[in-house]
């Protein structure tokens, strides 16, 4: 076994991949690439993804991205470390399924306006309007996930879809960061800063919170 992740520091698709590997207990080798310095537009890099982005998991002779894929991945081909990440009957798998397209689908793009006037907006450039609006959108999407959770987790057991949803929503945090007045804690419907708190307890959460957060 000789897994590798190509990792961006940061990258919330990245790090829902790093978080699978931990809850496997499979031991994997991390390459952080520089955004800034172009390292994934490198010909090495491009050489494994030629969308010139994180995360890509290389397993030997192998290689893989898109984040989802690679979650699946790593659950079917070491089936036999750890829990699965798709866990439960096939209604239950299903509904995992569903609830990482919605991520991806749904919730992904109503953040990415907030974090565009966050991260990639001057504090003159920024538009109150726009980050208002985006803010009430990702309420909304947050109490629709608030409502599909079952006991600890969004789909029961803990899986592949509550590692999809979480950096997206600590992103929120960072967000914070840069327009004061957002109050990501606010945006929390009750039953998902509970279950927020429950990831952020795994017992290797730690080791997976990017490099460049501990640091700030």
């Amino acid at each position: 076994m000789a897994l590798t992740l190509y990792y961006g520091s940061g990258s919330p698709y990245a790090w829902r991949v790093q978080l699978a590997l931990e809850h496997k207990a499979l031991p994997y080798e991390l390459k952080v690439l520089s955004f800034s310095a172009g390292d994934t537009k490198k010909p090495g890099f491009l050489a494994l993804n030629p969308r010139h982005q994180v995360p890509v998991l290389v397993d030997g002779d192998f290689s893989l991205y898109e984040s989802n894929a690679i979650v699946e991945y790593i659950d079917e081909a070491y089936a036999g470390r750890g829990a699965p990440l798709f866990p439960g009957d096939v209604r239950t798998r299903a509904v995992i399924r569903r609830l990482i397209l919605e991520v991806d689908n749904y919730y992904g793009p109503t953040s990415e306006k907030l974090l565009e006037q966050a991260f990639w907006k001057k504090p003159e450039e920024r538009d109150a309007k726009a980050i208002a609006e985006s803010r009430e959108a990702i309420v909304g999407e947050l109490g629709n996930f608030a409502k599909a959770t079952r006991d600890d987790y969004l789909a029961g057991p803990l899986s592949a879809a509550d590692f999809a949803l979480y950096p997206m929503v600590a992103l929120l945090k960072r967000a914070q960061m840069k327009l004061s007045d957002l109050d990501a804690d606010g945006m929390l419907p009750t039953a998902i800063k509970g279950w927020k708190a429950r990831i952020e307890a795994l017992p290797f959460f730690d080791k997976t919170i990017p490099p460049h957060w501990k640091a700030s």
